[in-house]
């Protein structure tokens, strides 16, 4: 018995001794990748200064015609080096922007790893769908129940919820991810606009808008469900087709079955934001009457702000999907074509049989 304690502690020793060589190949692993990618981020910086004197040099030639041809092959080069040089960026750590620099300083958020990002995103969609769930159960509870302490806690828990998603998608940003700018500043906005319902006092004009709110965050939470599944839907098929970044959020290449889930999602999303409108609306009423304070016209305001860019943005999105889904029904089509043609060409160069 006592023998073997004496091995066992030997056997240890010898593991760690394999640790000890382990680790410091893994240190000197780190210090040659660090060195890797500063020497790539200095390449990258250097095509990027090469290309722009390029590019200056090739407006002065567009005065020739006779070189009409060679510009427009060169053009086309730097439009795919470009497209290259960015897959690359995306290989390599950045710089936080202003927003995360505040929040996180100097901390590294960028992901490296292809599968890491996809999961990081996944991650992002599950924690919105979760806080869905659970606003969804909070406002049917204060639909049901007048109890000041629930309220305050259903808007606190909003405040944090869209301060945590301005802080996400900001991460997101940094690995990559092509969320349009406006969407972002919609959760900043939401983030002030539920800061200023958390000290809106309990008077009379709140108990009027109440209920009002509460049914326009169980319907939102519905919409974010279905946007969600579509969304999931998205990333997955496309990740299993190999065709986009892992971090995209705005899905900007388009199938007729990505149409197909929109289609059914935009009504949800447009009485979503007619909702809004109705909210500022009503806001703006309450703002005249004798109990009303700072917090309503400031919140009617914000609720109408919220309108005009969710259905701005919207609206201007769904002409690139149509153009994109017929470029894809046109490109199919074409395919078709050219297929029916080579086979009717095999079919005339047959030998006839001989009757």
């Amino acid at each position: 018995m006592g023998d073997s304690v004496f091995e066992d502690w030997d056997e240890l020793v010898t593991d760690f001794k394999e640790l000890e060589v382990t680790n410091k190949t893994y240190l000197e692993k780190l210090e040659e990748l660090e060195t890797h990618q500063k020497k790539c981020l200095k390449h990258i910086e250097h095509q990027h200064y090469r290309i722009s004197i390029i590019e200056k040099s090739l407006k002065d030639l567009k005065k020739h015609p006779e070189y009409k041809e060679k510009i427009n092959e060169l053009q086309e080069g730097i439009m795919k080096r470009k497209a290259h040089l960015y897959e690359i960026e995306q290989t390599l750590p950045k710089q936080n922007g202003i927003y995360l620099k505040i929040i996180l300083g100097n901390v590294n958020v960028s992901i490296l790893n292809k599968e890491a990002k996809f999961k990081y995103k996944d991650e992002y969609e599950k924690f919105k769908l979760v806080l869905s769930i659970i606003g969804f159960v909070m406002s049917l509870l204060n639909l049901s129940l007048k109890f000041r302490p629930l309220e305050l806690s259903f808007i606190f828990l909003l405040v944090w919820y869209y301060c945590t998603l301005t802080i996400r998608e900001s991460i997101l940003k940094v690995n990559g991810s092509r969320i349009k700018g406006w969407w972002r500043l919609h959760h900043f906005l939401s983030t002030v606009a539920a800061g200023i319902l958390l000290i809106w006092p309990d008077t009379l004009t709140w108990a009027q808008f109440r209920t009002q709110f509460m049914w326009f965050n169980s319907y939102i939470s519905v919409v974010q469900y279905l946007q969600f599944r579509y969304q999931r839907g998205v990333l997955y098929r496309l990740k299993a087709l190999g065709e986009r970044h892992n971090m995209d959020i705005t899905i900007e290449g388009f199938h007729s079955w990505m149409w197909r889930g929109l289609s059914f999602l935009l009504p949800f999303l447009f009485f979503g934001y007619m909702f809004q409108l109705y909210n500022a609306y009503v806001l703006y009423l309450l703002s005249y009457t004798p109990t009303s304070t700072w917090h309503v016209p400031v919140l009617s305001l914000m609720f109408f702000i919220l309108f005009i860019g969710n259905t701005a943005t919207t609206i201007m999105v769904i002409p690139d999907k149509v153009k994109e889904k017929v470029k894809l029904q046109y490109r199919f089509m074409s395919q078709r074509f050219s297929g029916n043609l080579i086979t009717k060409e095999i079919e005339d160069n047959q030998p006839k049989k001989q009757e």
